[in-house]
């Protein structure tokens, strides 16, 4: 759970697009997209995205979109929370408010086998919500045009309409 500093929870705007590429570079996880996409990001896809802000800013986000072959299911790409703010509930808040806002019958999101920290926050995600979890292979190492590891699909849901 959240501590005594204040944190508000919502939307994010152009004039977070700044902090949230510092935000994801910081991480030394996240697959960094360029500064504009980050930019576009807190343009266009608003309504499937929300932010943290502490007294400084921006400390976390998650960003997600509407698959357009399913707009049933919000894809989250990226959920990161600055390092100081870290293990406070942040991420698991943001996801809450999220889902709260944009009621999805299914969420979605890839994270690789290694990211124990993210399974475990999914995982926690569906069982507090009463919704299933299935998982199934996505992306396959040699799908990338580098080095990364595999993406498996971790689909939430369905929550109740």
């Amino acid at each position: 759970m959240l501590d005594s500093d204040p944190v508000a929870i919502g939307r994010p705007s152009p004039v977070d697009g700044r902090a949230l590429w510092r935000i994801a570079r910081d991480s030394a996880v996240l697959d960094l997209n360029s500064s504009y996409a980050y930019l576009l990001w807190t343009r266009d896809f608003a309504d499937t995205t929300t932010v943290a802000r502490g007294a400084a800013g921006p400390i976390g986000f998650v960003s997600g979109y509407r698959r357009p072959d399913a707009p049933d299911a919000l894809m989250v790409w990226q959920v990161a929370v600055a390092e100081p703010h870290r293990g406070r509930g942040l991420a698991r808040a943001m996801l809450d408010e999220l889902v709260g806002r944009v009621r999805p019958r299914f969420l979605e999101t890839t994270i690789a086998p290694a990211n124990g920290a993210s399974v475990r926050l999914f995982a926690s995600l569906a069982r507090a919500h009463g919704v299933g979890l299935a998982r199934s292979a996505l992306f396959t190492p040699e799908l990338f045009p580098d080095e990364h590891e595999a993406e498996q699909l971790h689909r939430l849901g369905p929550w109740p309409e």
